[in-house]
């Protein structure tokens, strides 16, 4: 079926959305993993200053998105933001409250965003959960070494619920849609 990611919202697919905050943002360098429809992302994303990492196991899972991501950042990265494409109301100032946040030697090496008290994406992690990242399996991210991490951890409190809201079944292509419409007719 069709990649979810290329759905458009306001004429504009989501992947190119989430990426034009991400270009936005401090965060570099940006890596797009591509599986399903790794062309079409691509088309999706021309002009913008990203590097591609492609995970052709993509029908097994996050996890072997999240390798291939991480295989592609450069040796000397401190941390990786994982952004979700399709969280098309993730903001540019939300991920750089995050990356402000972010600081190992103090004990921020673990940043999630937070709403109204509740846990969401993206999440930023420094360089040394690398190796358990790239040990999933199956239809994993990373979300598991949240848990086991709490000493390291620093909740960001965000301004709003884009944090919150991803965009996997049709009825929340919808809602984004309409609230990207509502927003417009308040400009």
């Amino acid at each position: 079926g069709r990649n979810k990611l290329l759905e458009e919202i306001s004429g504009v697919p989501m992947i190119a959305r989430v990426v034009d905050e991400v270009l936005a943002s401090r965060a570099r360098p940006v890596v797009v993993t591509t599986g399903h429809q790794a062309e079409a992302l691509r088309a999706a994303l021309v002009g913008r200053d990203v590097r591609f990492a492609h995970n052709p196991a993509y029908a097994e899972g996050l996890s072997g998105t999240l390798k291939a991501g991480l295989a592609a950042l450069p040796a000397d990265c401190d941390g990786v933001l994982i952004c979700l494409g399709d969280m098309p109301r993730v903001r540019a100032a939300q991920l750089d409250r995050l990356i402000a946040a972010f600081n190992p030697d103090e004990g921020r090496a673990l940043c999630v965003p937070t709403w109204q008290g509740k846990r969401g994406n993206p999440v930023l992690f420094a360089r040394r959960f690398f190796a358990a990242m790239a040990e999933a399996r199956g239809d994993v991210g990373a979300r598991h070494l949240i848990g086991d991490s709490a000493e390291l951890e620093a909740e960001v409190a965000m301004d709003d619920d884009g944090v919150l809201i991803d965009v996997d079944e049709p009825q929340a292509l919808s809602a984004a849609r309409a609230a990207e419409a509502a927003a417009r007719a308040t400009r």
